[in-house]
């Protein structure tokens, strides 16, 4: 982790009076989208670059990426003079892949959704023999975002809760990891959009193969349809309980985290501060964390986000409910 001290940006914590107040706890935001690259994904990406041998870098590296990752892999690899190659999903917002190829990385349009992506990249893989690097489902990659967890509990000792949003598992399972050997009688909540729940299946039914037909949502940075080997296990060894919240849930936090701290958030970004305003009366916690995990945010979406955030479609989904996903 020392690699990480010196290569990553220590992110801000901050408070709201108006938070505090409306949830009845003292939340503590972590804002990633103040890291480099405008997300938490630049910290497991470089931790996995570090940890490659020359040959490995020599041969390039190549991932798929719904947006955040990729400009983590990027200008990791930019950092460390290998050549990059992404594939991301047809429907990234522009704002992601043009400050992907600034990094310097060839980025490769493929499909509709990131499970396409993906299977594109690693072909591509095969094909060059190029070192992959896993998106989430790699040890080294949770060890790298589990530093979150690591500075959160220096900074404010007395957190009891940390809400995390999910996609493919990595963030979630290293921040679990970490935080609960520090303090194993934390609580760790994971949150998903409603609209693309692949982690909360799993975790709640049991089963090592669901895969999602569709994954559509505003948070397309945790559109994940099938989350990882690994981080499934993760998951379930580590984290208490997982949420999901409704697009209109995302979009109001949104808009909330831009008005009452001045702090730009996509979609992803927004959906543990959304999970705690939904089910604040169901968590039982007095000192509580929430991830706010990216700022990647294509502008052109705002007015469709804030006319989002005034509908009353708040509909969450239960357990009960997961059989029919």
């Amino acid at each position: 982790m020392e690699y990480l001290r010196g290569n990553v940006h220590k992110t801000p914590v901050i408070t709201s009076q108006t938070t505090n107040e409306k949830t009845g706890k003292n939340v503590y935001m972590k804002l990633e989208n103040h890291q480099k690259t405008g997300a938490f994904k630049y910290r497991g990406a470089s931790y996995k670059l570090s940890k490659l041998t020359p040959a490995q870098l020599e041969a390039g590296v190549v991932t798929a990426s719904a947006g955040n990752h990729a400009q983590g892999v990027a200008l990791a690899a930019k950092k460390l003079n290998a050549t990059a190659t992404i594939f991301m999903p047809e429907g990234t917002p522009s704002a992601k892949v043009e400050a992907t190829k600034g990094y310097g990385a060839a980025v490769k349009l493929v499909g509709a959704s990131f499970q396409e992506a993906f299977t594109a990249s690693l072909e591509h893989k095969k094909l060059t023999g190029a070192t992959y690097v896993h998106p989430f489902d790699d040890y080294d990659i949770m060890a790298g975002q589990g530093s979150i967890g690591i500075e959160m509990l220096e900074e404010i000792p007395e957190l009891d809760t940390i809400i995390v949003p999910i996609g493919g598992g990595g963030l979630i399972s290293g921040i679990a990891v970490a935080a609960k050997m520090i303090k194993p009688s934390i609580k760790i909540i994971g949150v998903q959009a409603a609209n693309a729940p692949s982690m909360f299946k799993s975790y709640y039914t049991k089963d090592d193969h669901v895969v999602l037909n569709s994954c559509s949502t505003i948070a397309e940075g945790i559109a994940v349809k099938q989350p990882g080997e690994l981080t499934q296990q993760a998951v379930r060894q580590y984290v208490d309980e997982i949420y999901c919240v409704s697009e209109s849930q995302i979009a109001y936090a949104m808009v909330y985290l831009l008005e009452r701290t001045k702090s730009l958030v996509e979609g992803a970004g927004a959906t543990a501060l959304a999970a705690l305003l939904a089910f604040n009366d169901k968590i039982d916690s007095e000192h509580t964390g929430v991830i706010v995990s990216g700022g990647n945010l294509d502008l052109s979406k705002m007015g469709e986000i804030q006319a989002l955030a005034l509908q009353e479609n708040h509909k969450t989904i239960t357990r009960e409910q997961i059989t029919v996903l």
